[in-house]
């Protein structure tokens, strides 16, 4: 048992590597795709925010169809979707087509779907005591999206001379492929059939929990804000006469910023508690404002992005976490379902306010419009303290049923 979440987790961890470096490579290219294809500027964030929309129509029916099929089935299904996605992009920029690229941009967020719950299946897979470490290291894989994607970019974006970005698109069909084979060594816990049957409790009642509110919000929004940051930063650079390559840099350390923490978070979270973790994470998100206020030199953009992805990290990784103690495994797939659609509805919110606050008010009203959002994090998270300090968890005591295993 031991030797097998290890070996999963690693695996996981391998696909999430892949699964950052198509998400990586699609931010750094396809807000400026979209500004050159856009009938108005304003709208040249749409595709991403697409993107962002075609993961959460994804996010429900991905995880009922996992619940049905195991993980590992449906995660090889997505990887196909991202393919085809991948696919339709590079169509899109041939054909330069806004709405074709829009659509393509739908579909990889179909694929992100699937992917994002690589982490919840490394808690499928791990014993109470290496949870939060198992979702911390899976994240971990992400880094490797920080150095590859952004050197992919470049190398890819001007590889058809009469098609700027047509090999970056490209090039993800193969990142799709490597996932699809990595996944052939995933062995992954399933629901026994009566697990696969049983419902649980209603949704609304596991909603109500003070744990999947914390939760949910501490994923969310680091998520939505982080989102916001990411999907502006290359256009406000832009606006600054920065190079793309800047831009690309400062991709490069904000993804660092992002997974490099997951080696260290889950054990940071045995020592000291996932709220405090989260808290610190709210911080951070509340520091990297400030970075991005103080300028708009490439310093400021790197040092802002890097913190960003730091504090991101934290309330990610302890969001995730914190969601395993609120629900029993017939419960899983619902319960991390409304979780992830309440993230990516947040993002879809998020991209969508990013081109319309950049181009109407400028880099600081991004920077800006966060701030009521980091106080609702803060003030849940010490609400949910202050529930724990006084003897409530936040959660009733919930039985483990056995698992068989294929």
């Amino acid at each position: 048992m031991m030797q097998k979440q290890y070996r999963n987790v690693l695996v996981l961890s391998a696909c999430q590597a892949t699964l950052q470096t198509g998400g990586v490579t699609l931010v750094a290219v396809t807000g400026l795709a979209g500004f050159a294809l856009a009938p108005e500027k304003a709208f040249a964030t749409v595709p991403l925010t697409c993107y962002v929309i075609g993961s959460a129509l994804t996010t429900v029916p991905a995880s009922m169809l996992m619940k049905a099929i195991g993980r590992r089935a449906g995660f090889q299904t997505g990887t196909g979707i991202g393919f085809v996605g991948a696919a339709l992009c590079g169509l899109a920029i041939y054909q330069a087509s806004f709405w074709l690229l829009c659509l393509g941009m739908m579909i990889m967020g179909s694929y992100t779907a699937f992917g994002k719950y690589y982490r919840f299946a490394a808690a499928d897979v791990a014993d109470a005591t290496f949870r939060a470490r198992a979702i911390s290291l899976t994240l971990a894989g992400g880094i490797v999206g920080g150095f590859v994607a952004p050197e992919m970019a470049k190398r890819t974006k001007d590889m058809f001379a009469d098609h700027v970005f047509l090999g970056s698109y490209l090039s993800l069909m193969g990142v799709c492929l490597i996932a699809a084979l990595l996944l052939t060594r995933l062995e992954i816990p399933r629901l026994t059939e009566h697990e696969r049957k049983e419902g649980g409790r209603p949704i609304r009642e596991i909603m109500r929990q003070p744990v999947f509110i914390v939760a949910a919000l501490a994923g969310a929004l680091s998520y939505g804000i982080m989102n916001l940051f990411m999907t502006s930063t290359p256009l406000a650079m832009h606006a600054h006469d920065h190079h793309f390559n800047s831009a690309a840099l400062v991709l490069e350390w904000h993804v660092l910023g992002m997974y490099g923490p997951s080696f260290f978070t889950g054990s940071l979270i045995q020592k000291f508690g996932v709220l405090k973790v989260i808290l610190m994470g709210i911080v951070l998100l509340f520091g990297a404002v400030l970075c991005a206020l103080a300028g708009t030199g490439v310093i400021n953009f790197w040092l802002a992005l890097f913190v960003l992805g730091v504090g991101w990290n934290f309330m990610y990784v302890g969001g995730s976490a914190l969601l395993t103690e609120c629900h029993t495994p017939a419960e899983r797939a619902k319960t991390q379902a409304a979780n992830d659609l309440m993230v990516f509805i947040t993002m879809a919110i998020s991209s969508t306010s990013s081109g319309v606050l950049l181009s109407a008010s400028g880099w600081h009203a991004v920077n800006y419009g966060t701030i009521p959002f980091l106080l609702l994090a803060l003030g849940f998270t010490l609400w949910l303290m202050h529930l724990r300090r006084n003897g409530n968890s936040g959660v009733a005591t919930l039985p483990q049923p056995s698992r068989e295993v294929g």
